[in-house]
């Protein structure tokens, strides 16, 4: 439900940061360090399995008060419990937002409109470990009795950004079976690129669609249920080598699949969450279902710490609360993801979809305009390749733009001094955002290489870097499936908490859905179907349309 009649902007809390933030804007984190030695150690918190420094930040201890404060004002901890409780905390679609029952696997009953749906999800996972028990152990070949070598997941979204996240995120854990591949991008190269490097006799395709009916995945999945059957495969042999992740078991059924090769999808689990599903599939099918449920219980720790931590220790409630700070009382814009880990590098573009899809809405839940911002652009990259490009602009360029790093102290792979470089870099990065270079410091260093007055005064304001600039750094011990779980969960629910203060829907998506309503209708008037009266459309989609009929001679 919506948080009731009084606006946000207006709301006591709200005004004190706005004050405070005033107070405090002059205020370097140079100053904040130095006067305060034990800063460090008190702004750090640890929570299933991660560790957060949120030192680096133009706080102070009051700030924090003030923001739980208004996290408490807006019902933060009331909406935790609804969403354990199965609540329909998705307004729009009068649905509960249960992925946390995905990688619950206590066994205490979790009720979505009265019924208890952890026997169902503890199903699913007995069959998925069936399953990949099946293809690894060799007893589930392809059609011409040869060993699985490879399988290509088929999805789009959440369907695709999560499951190949983990399964990168998880090279060490590959068991070396089975080689995987992801096809989410209608553009048919990254489909002809795949199928060029597979054996139809020995590739296991995933589809991975709740309605079956989502255009690039189905029409990805029919290339490749051609392939298939223009090179040595029959109708009857589709089911040993497609299954279907899905909630439209006809439509799976009539594209030739078997009904026991189909795997549920609920509506009570938004895509961009869906991960911890069957959709996970190919993750478990290359790392082995201990290693899947692993990740389950890295998620599930990170979920029990979110709901009974207090909020000044809730460390997806801290990053949260931070995040709002600079996006609704500094003007920050963008956000960036920085892992300092190269089997993290999809970790980005992953948070992408799942805060911007959650939380890039204009309206209330009420269905009020907003009058202040709600989420930011997400963006990133992979340290330290970063810091060879768009870190300049961190450093120099006139945006404040917070920057969250993400870094494990133990790598899997110790070469040479790579790792204490690397984390070097990490460190030295976060500390140069806070620390900067001043005009004096840039003279002296200067002078220090003997250059001239005259030649330092020209180039000395060139070399100041302002400072001031915040940052996170999140730690592990070490990728492994629980930390990677856990990492992802934190972040899930950091967007759910920036949700409630803005008073979001977090959990639909109308934006993604209008896109799919046009694209049908400019489909068929590239291909010359569209039906006679149909909707008229403005002057540069008919011309952009014209254009390529043109060229392709229609």
């Amino acid at each position: 439900m919506s948080q009731g009649s009084v606006p946000l902007t207006s709301r006591p809390e709200w005004q004190a940061l706005k004050t405070h933030q005033a107070e405090l804007k002059s205020t370097h984190m140079r100053e904040l360090f130095s006067s305060d030695p034990d800063r460090a150690s008190r702004f750090f918190v640890r929570g299933g399995g991660l560790s957060l420094d949120y030192s680096r930040n133009r706080m102070t201890d009051d700030t924090l008060a003030k923001l739980m404060a208004l996290a408490r004002e807006c019902g933060v901890p009331e909406r935790i419990e609804a969403m354990f409780r199965g609540d329909h905390i998705n307004v729009t679609e009068k649905r509960p937002a249960l992925h946390i029952a995905l990688r619950d696997t206590s066994g205490a009953p979790i009720h979505v409109d009265g019924m208890d749906i952890a026997p169902e999800v503890e199903r699913t996972l007995n069959r998925m470990e069936q399953f990949v028990d099946d293809v690894l152990s060799k007893r589930w070949q392809g059609h011409t009795g040869k060993t699985f070598t490879d399988v290509v997941s088929i999805g789009i979204g959440g369907s695709f950004l999560g499951p190949k996240l983990v399964s990168e995120a998880l090279r060490p854990y590959w068991h070396g079976q089975l080689k995987g591949h992801y096809v989410a991008n209608i553009d048919g190269t990254q489909m002809a690129e795949i199928l060029r490097r597979v054996n139809p006799e020995t590739t296991l395709f995933l589809i991975q669609s709740k309605s079956f009916r989502t255009q690039e995945t189905l029409e990805n999945s029919k290339v490749a249920r051609n392939w298939f059957l223009n090179n040595g495969g029959s109708e009857d042999q589709i089911a040993k080598h497609f299954v279907a992740v899905t909630a439209n078991t006809p439509e799976a059924v009539n594209f030739g699949i078997s009904e026991d090769n189909i795997f549920p999808m609920w509506d009570w689990v938004g895509g961009r969450y869906s991960l911890w599903s069957a959709i996970g599939l190919p993750v478990a099918l290359t790392i082995g279902m201990e290693n899947f449920r692993a990740l389950l219980s890295g998620a599930n720790a990170m979920d029990q710490h979110f709901h009974t931590a207090p909020l000044e220790q809730n460390l997806p409630v801290v990053m949260a609360m931070l995040g709002l700070w600079y996006n609704n009382f500094w003007g920050a814009e963008t956000y960036t993801i920085l892992p300092y880990d190269h089997y993290l590098r999809s970790l980005p573009a992953h948070l992408q979809q799942l805060d911007m899809e959650s939380n890039g809405k204009s309206v209330t839940q009420g269905g009020e305009p907003l009058t202040y911002q709600s989420g930011p652009v997400i963006w990133g990259g992979v340290g330290a390749n970063g810091q060879h490009a768009f870190h300049q602009l961190l450093h120099q360029g006139t945006r404040l733009i917070p920057a969250d790093f993400i870094i494990p102290l133990e790598t899997h792979n110790p070469v040479a001094s790579h790792h204490v470089t690397l984390f070097a870099n990490c460190l030295s990065q976060s500390r140069a955002l806070m620390s900067g270079k001043t005009l004096d410091e840039a003279k002296a260093e200067l002078k220090a290489e003997g250059m001239s007055d005259e030649d330092i005064d020209k180039l000395a304001p060139h070399k100041v870097i302002p400072g001031n600039k915040p940052s996170n750094t999140l730690l592990m011990d070490k990728s492994t499936p629980e930390t990677v779980g856990a990492l992802i969960a934190l972040y899930e629910h950091r967007t759910f908490v920036q949700g409630i203060i803005w008073d979001v829907d977090s959990f639909d998506q109308w934006g993604v859905e209008l896109g799919k309503q046009m694209g049908k209708g400019i489909l068929d008037r590239l291909t010359g179907d569209a039906a006679e009266g149909s909707e008229v459309i403005d002057s540069s989609t008919a011309s952009l349309i014209q254009l390529y009929r043109s060229h392709h001679g229609s």
